[in-house]
């Protein structure tokens, strides 16, 4: 059941992520050449960001492809790490790219240079800013099925892609206003933007690398599986923790102790069976199996 879950998923991503490349390809080459002769730094920036985008997408592939590898004798509890830290090689790319974004604004500042850019700008930021924030709804909702942390960094690289045409409009809406450095201050708050959502993914790579538990709503699901079977008398001791896509729970579970192990056994399998079909994600499940006594009882 786990490994059907795992591969459907997959499919997903791969499906979601190559429709993310072809986008990017397309608004990476409108943004640049408008930009360049329309006279805008920050749509520039975006072309710029858009190709930053492409290559992540092709991270977040190569990452589904190695993570998706069956457990074997040198990782035995699969490779779905690969996707964690395809999630935060994405992440830091976020960082540099806005970071550079904020550097060559400034820079502009100053030096004194005026941009006064082009109404064809203001049409492509625009554009960019519906596509990008489909593209961004569509990634982000096969990631949040498909729990890739990796896909879920690249959604919001999708989406930083559109808030910074978002700061592009701004930019040309002030210079209509008169504010001649409207376009670098744009291009700066692109930047800031961007290196705060890759914080954020890092932050959620990290937790995972560290053992950090599986979501509430996750443990509250795993919870109700465990206390729905009538053959459980108590339990205790759950842990979790993920391995890319896949969640890893142990547990102790108290059963009447004149079963034999037989008998017990049926019941530790009926529990994993129940998890495989009422929690989302894949799950890898051991359950530890104690008497139903009184210096046991938690």
């Amino acid at each position: 059941m786990s490994i059907q879950k795992q591969e459907l998923a997959r499919k997903q991503i791969k499906s979601v992520t190559n429709l993310a490349i072809a986008v990017n390809a397309g608004l990476c080459v409108l943004k640049l050449v408008v930009g360049f002769f329309g006279g805008s730094v920050a749509l520039v920036a975006d072309g710029i960001h858009s190709v930053s985008d492409m290559s992540t997408d092709v991270v977040v592939l190569l990452g589904v492809h190695f993570g998706s590898k069956q457990p074997d004798a040198t990782h035995p509890y699969g490779h779905g790490r690969v996707e964690t830290f395809s999630g935060a090689l994405i992440a830091i790319v976020l960082l540099f790219v806005g970071a550079g974004m904020i550097y060559y604004a400034g820079l502009g500042i100053a030096e004194g240079e005026v941009i006064k850019p082009r109404v064809v700008v203001f049409a492509v930021a625009a554009v960019s800013i519906i596509v990008k924030e489909l593209l961004y709804r569509l990634t982000r909702g096969v990631a949040i099925k498909s729990h890739s942390t990796a896909l879920y960094a690249n959604a919001w690289h999708q989406r930083s892609d559109a808030l910074s045409s978002v700061a592009v409009l701004l930019g040309v809406v002030s210079l209509r206003f008169g504010y001649e450095y409207g376009d670098h201050i744009a291009a700066i708050a692109v930047g800031l933007m961007i290196v705060l959502v890759g914080v954020q993914i890092i932050g959620e790579c990290l937790g995972e690398l560290t053992e950090r538990a599986v979501d509430t709503e996750t443990i509250k699901q795993i919870e109700q599986v465990i206390g729905s079977n009538p053959s459980i008398r108590q339990w205790h001791k759950l842990r979790t923790r993920t391995v890319g896509r896949e969640v890893f729970v142990d547990l102790h579970i108290l059963v009447d102790r004149g079963l034999n192990v037989a008998a017990a056994h049926e019941i530790a399998d009926s529990l994993e069976k129940s998890m495989h079909e009422q929690i989302a994600r894949p799950v890898n499940i051991t359950v530890h199996i104690e008497p139903d006594i009184p210096e046991l009882r938690k």
